[in-house]
Order: structure tokens, then C-alpha cells, then sequence
């Protein structure tokens, strides 16, 4: 029943973030109201992330086995999710060079990624349907 309730709520605040993520974006009215809209939006995106990531791992605590795979997985997730930000802007360091709006930019991919990665490991909490053998752990 809790993990019931847990599957609901996320669901929802995952929904709640897009519907804020547009609010906010559309009444910003300068850039740094939407670098800061851009930054809201990723943290609640990581705090989403960070809920499934801990619900599974309770969901699981019995599977060490599973648990070990799952942080391995969340770490290399991580890297590629800063590699793939270090590719879309390899100028970053510059900061003049893709201009005032990079901030926004930048915390809006990764609040994308972030949101992303929710959706694939929300799977375990979730399950996936038809019963097929190639699930592995999914059930």
C-alpha cells in the first residue's frame, strides 16, 4: 500500500513539474527569472529522481545482488549524463560563448536527462506488462 501511495505521488510530481516548468517559464520576464525558473526545474527533476532511486532500493533491499547492479548503474548514469552535457556544450567553460542564456540552457537539458532517467527506473517500481522473460528484474 505505501509503495502504492509512493507510485502515485511521484507520478504526480512529475506531472506537477511540466505544469510548473511552463508557469514559471511563461511569466518569467528576464533572463535571470528564467536561468532561475531553469534551475527549479532541475532540482525538482533530482529530487524526483532521487525518490524512485531511494524507493527502489527499499523496494529491493532484499536483492543485494540487485541493489549492487543499481548503484553501479545510477553512477555510470551520472557520467554519461555530464559527458553528454559536456558534448551539447564543450565550450562551457567560456562562459561568453553561448551567451546569457546558457544557464537556462544547460539546467533545462539536464533537468530532460534527469527527467528521462525518472521514467526508465520508475520501470521497477511499476512494473512492465506481458510477462516476457526478457524483463530480467523488472517484474
Amino acid at each position: 500500500m505505501r509503495l502504492l501511495i509512493a507510485l502515485l505521488f511521484i507520478n504526480c510530481c512529475l506531472f506537477a513539474t511540466e505544469v510548473n516548468k511552463k508557469k514559471c517559464m511563461d511569466v518569467a520576464g528576464t533572463q535571470l527569472e528564467m536561468n532561475q525558473c531553469a534551475q527549479n526545474i532541475l532540482k525538482n527533476a533530482d529530487i524526483e529522481l532521487t525518490k524512485v532511486y531511494h524507493s527502489i532500493k527499499e523496494k529491493y533491499k532484499h536483492d543485494s545482488v540487485f541493489i549492487n547492479k543499481l548503484v553501479i548503474a545510477q553512477r555510470t548514469w551520472i557520467k554519461y549524463r555530464d559527458a553528454q552535457i559536456d558534448m551539447i556544450y564543450p565550450h562551457s567553460t567560456d562562459h561568453l560563448y553561448y551567451g546569457s542564456v546558457f544557464p537556462m540552457c544547460k539546467s533545462l537539458k539536464l533537468a530532460e536527462l534527469t527527467t528521462e532517467r525518472t521514467k526508465v527506473l520508475m520501470q521497477w517500481l511499476t512494473g512492465m506488462s506481458g510477462g516476457n522473460g526478457c524483463n530480467g528484474s523488472i517484474e
